[in-house]
């Protein structure tokens, strides 16, 4: 059945067709954009339904135009974003290319939110997380195009997902098939692979190739229908509907958990099916989907940067360390919120001051917009169904060694090239040159389910001359490991680096230095039950609005997930331009009246 989808596929005509354009509010007027033309096609869009356009590679083109209304004379509003993460600044990158007003508050001394970077006293860059981007990041592309970010911001990996077991033995998906796309290379990866035993296949095929149970076989010719079927498993795990399909439990402890941790930051017995089945019909349909990328060198510089100098350019005042203590609004008769005035803030002097804004938007994370929204708030079920989600804590460490940890004893045995001695640091090995694997890695056998070597992978900020790998390794969830010191998580997961690369251990590398960055509550934990209480970007109160990637968007907790949520945010608000035009006249002729 599965191989009979595939011919169907096969026979798709492929196409690029128009971007719709969206209706205009008589507050804003057509745009003619000033951005570069946009290719053609930038990937290939299947003449298949898709009404959430989760495949709709036209969407690239959008985020590079931005949109195509502008406000007009003299309805220019003044907006005001709590929060300074990707979705605030995509959210800021099309308001105000539509000519608003936009001012931006962000509580920490950068900018980036869940994907923030920044350099120590010594010059280390830190992140607060491992950033890939996968390929049908659509969104994220067009904005990383429209601010020149992309061509020189990411480096492409091998179509390769690789895992790294206990011993230094290697398993992986291998997508590459010599031009073949999907789904047929997803099989033969699948088949392939030394990750699961003849068995596990076995029972991985039956349940990920049963038309009857598997949404991602209907997804191949009918894409809306498997989103359908997709979305009423939100109120199960993966590992329910997996097992109950006839999937084995070898195959989500060898396979799925690592992947899991690395999307959701839980395990396969916890996460929603709906989250993993989502990345899953991508990855099926398209065969960019799967494709990695990573950045250049830092976030802040290859991603952040960019997007910062185009909202300077165009007017967007970002302050940082700027901490929002109360939203003010109005209230009706049982207390509840009908209207938001602007904000009351203080900045890194503890100075405060009062903002008004036509437009609020709070752009933050989970744990931020429960700090953010007031109690009365909660009197209003949209505002209180948010405190239904809950994040999931995540430890980020770093460890540089003196050598080439990734850099295996039989490279070739794994049909990975060899680049050299792992010991050899005194020659220059930047760009990329570097012994190891490039690319990102998982593991069933570490804390740690992703991990890679950034002075491999990126090397523009990571690489140090005359010094070996810095290892970024992602612990999730890292409930255990909140409360315990710095150095003995770092410690720990040294340890456990030396199981999967006895090599390592064995050529005598050692780490020369360590940075440990603990964060509460990351992700949002994509639980079953969970996407009923995402809240849509426009709220109740007509002058507030909501972005992040925790917000509703049909696609999971991450980078791209923020960017849907900023764009789709913007559009929210231009297309209400009337309205709070109305809205912002009523305002000011109140106070004038006063």
């Amino acid at each position: 059945m599965a191989i009979s989808c595939v011919a169907v596929l096969s026979a798709l005509a492929w196409t690029s067709g128009p971007t719709p354009v969206p209706a205009r509010a008589s507050a804003v007027r057509s745009r003619v954009s000033t951005a570069r033309a946009a290719p053609l096609a930038v990937l290939e869009r299947a003449k298949i339904e898709d009404k959430d356009r989760l495949l709709d590679t036209a969407l690239t083109e959008q985020a590079l135009r931005g949109p195509n209304v502008r406000a007009a004379d003299g309805r220019k509003l003044k907006v005001g974003i709590v929060g300074a993460g990707l979705a605030g600044m995509v959210t800021a990158m099309d308001l105000s290319e539509a000519g608003y007003d936009v001012e931006m508050f962000e509580a920490r001394r950068f900018v980036g939110g869940k994907v923030s970077s920044w350099v120590d006293k010594d010059g280390n860059h830190i992140e607060m997380g491992l950033h890939v981007f996968f390929g049908c990041y659509y969104n994220l592309f067009g904005i990383m195009k429209r601010v020149g970010a992309f061509d020189n911001g990411l480096r492409l990996k091998d179509h390769r997902h690789v895992f790294v077991n206990r011993g230094g033995t290697i398993g992986e998906l291998d997508f590459r098939m010599g031009g073949i796309g999907a789904p047929v290379n997803g099989l033969k990866a699948f088949a392939t692979t030394a990750q699961l035993n003849i068995g596990d296949k076995i029972a991985n095929a039956l349940a990920l190739g049963n038309p009857i149970t598997c949404p991602i076989v209907q997804a191949l010719v009918d894409f809306d229908g498997g989103m359908d079927r997709v979305r009423d498993l939100d109120d199960v795990t993966f590992s329910e509907w997996f097992e109950g399909s006839g999937g084995s439990r070898g195959s989500i402890e060898r396979l799925w958990d690592p992947i899991a941790y690395a999307l959701g930051f839980i395990d396969c017995d916890h996460i929603s099916a709906r989250c993993m089945l989502t990345i899953f019909q991508l990855f099926a349909v398209r065969s960019e989907a799967s494709v990695l990328r990573m950045c250049e060198g830092s976030p802040a510089t290859y991603l952040h940067k960019p997007i910062v100098d185009y909202l300077t350019e165009r007017g967007v005042k970002i302050n940082l360390r700027s901490r929002v203590q109360e939203l003010l609004h109005d209230v009706d008769e049982n207390g509840a919120p009908t209207k938001v005035h602007g904000i009351r803030v203080s900045d890194g002097a503890d100075q405060e001051s009062v903002k008004k804004f036509d437009v609020t938007i709070a752009a933050c994370d989970v744990p931020g917009i429960k700090k953010l929204l007031p109690e009365n708030f909660r009197k209003v079920p949209f505002f209180d169904k948010i405190y239904e989600l809950v994040g999931v804590p995540v430890a980020t460490v770093q460890l540089r060694f003196d050598g080439w940890v990734t850099e295996l004893a039989d490279m070739d045995a794994y049909g990975l090239a060899s680049r050299g001695s792992a010991k050899k640091v005194d020659a220059d090995l930047s760009d990329g040159k570097a012994p190891g694997i490039d690319n990102l890695l998982y593991s069933a056998d570490a804390d740690f389910s992703c991990f890679a070597d950034l002075a491999l992978t990126s090397p523009a900020e990571y690489y140090k001359e005359g010094e070996g790998s810095l290892l970024q390794c992602v612990l999730t969830p890292a409930d255990k490991y909140m409360s315990v010191d710095v150095e003995t998580i770092a410690q720990k997961t040294l340890e456990q680096v030396y199981q999967l690369f006895p090599s390592a251990r064995e050529q005598g590398l050692k780490c020369t230095w360590s940075n440990v960055v603990k964060l509460a509550e990351s992700l949002y934990e994509e639980k079953p039950g969970m996407d009923k209480f995402r809240p849509s970007q426009a709220t109740p109160i007509p002058n507030f609005f909501l972005a992040g990637s925790y917000t509703y968007q049909d696609y999971i907790d991450s980078m791209e997930g923020a960017t849907k949520s900023g764009l789709a945010c913007a559009s929210e608000v231009l297309s209400r331009a009337d309205m709070l035009a109305g809205m912002a006249d009523d305002s000011a002729a109140t106070e004038g009246a006063a």
